[in-house]
């Protein structure tokens, strides 16, 4: 469910419909025609102080994270750490099993073959190092999100197909429900909502 103007009489943050027990607001939603408009919306209003917002478009523009002021990924530090560990883990593995666990002499080697531990050694890294991506990735974005309050706007269903949009959440110091959604409405856009939760 979501309304194109605010109610009337609120002021700032959640308003008078979340102290009496209606609908939360999740923030407010607008739509645009291109990529372009999209970055400059998104840089405007990160010039006007927002901090809690988000890009939806089609398919990856790159400089929308640029315009939010997206910090660079964790991601590769999480997975050199799970790589790491892996490769590490594996290693010992190998080596306490034959030097201590199952010490067996073949062809008069050294109990600590080294060079035949690599195989092993490599695999496991690859293993955690992706594993480490993988839930990594879903921790960080918050996943598995099965719903979300922005499915609740119509207009937004247009986002995987030819639309772009940027939302401004509830959450964010500068929201307010009359000036936030002007705001937006000076960017150009398609159209402004207020979306709830």
């Amino acid at each position: 469910m979501s309304t194109t103007l605010p109610a009337p009489g609120t002021t700032h943050g959640h308003g008078p419909d979340d102290e009496a027990g209606g609908p939360k607001v999740y923030g407010c939603l607008a739509e645009f025609p291109d990529a372009d408009s999209l970055i400059a919306a998104t840089r405007a209003a990160r010039a006007a102080g927002y901090s809690r917002m988000d890009t939806h478009t089609p398919y990856p523009v790159g400089e929308t994270a640029d315009a939010l002021g997206f910090p660079k990924s964790e991601m590769g530090v999480v997975m050199f750490i799970g790589g790491l560990t892996g490769a590490c883990s594996g290693f010992l593995m190998q080596y306490w099993d034959n030097a201590y666990g199952y010490s067996l002499n073949v062809g008069g080697r050294p109990y600590f073959s080294w060079p035949s531990f690599v195989p092993i050694t490599f695999e496991m890294m690859v293993l955690t190092a992706s594993l480490s991506g993988l839930f990594g990735l879903m921790a960080l974005c918050g996943l598995p999100r099965l719903n979300h309050p922005l499915f609740n706007s119509e207009r937004f269903e247009r986002f995987s197909k030819d639309r772009f949009f940027l939302s401004v959440e509830a959450e964010d110091p500068r929201f307010d429900r009359e000036k936030t959604p002007a705001f937006l409405a000076t960017l150009n856009p398609l159209s402004v909502e207020e979306v709830f939760e």
